[in-house]
């Protein structure tokens, strides 16, 4: 393997470890076997165009990122964070999930009121 194809793969280590997800979770949802993906982590294997272009297309990776390393891990960051908290959100309990849900609600409520605020000072 050459030291793009080694750089490509810890790239792509670099991704799942933000997306937060397992070798096992990450090979499922790309639909590769988990032993080519230990592959890939470990230098043995590269990870050819297919790969990547599922990658990208399954979590929003930045195919030219997980190629050469220029730009953001991400195409679209926003979309990155959503489903950060989705992720989070699904291993909670229940009962946190509502509790999360109220103090969104309670953000919103203070994010309206700074706004309020902010727009009678600039007019005041």
């Amino acid at each position: 393997m050459t030291d793009d194809d080694k750089a490509i793969n810890q790239r792509l280590v670099a991704a799942r470890h933000a997306l937060d997800l397992t070798q096992a979770e990450f090979a499922k949802r790309t639909k590769i076997s988990k032993s080519y993906m230990g592959a890939i982590e470990l230098g043995n294997r590269r990870v050819n165009d297919r790969i990547i272009k599922i990658i990208s297309m399954t979590f929003g990776v930045n195919e030219v990122w997980l190629k050469s390393g220029q730009g953001n891990m991400f195409d679209n960051i926003e979309d990155f964070k959503l489903n950060q908290v989705i992720s989070t959100f699904k291993k909670l309990d229940s009962s946190f999930q509502d509790y999360l849900i109220k103090q969104l609600d309670i953000l919103l409520e203070l994010q309206r009121i700074k706004a309020t605020n902010n727009s009678d000072i600039a007019s005041g």
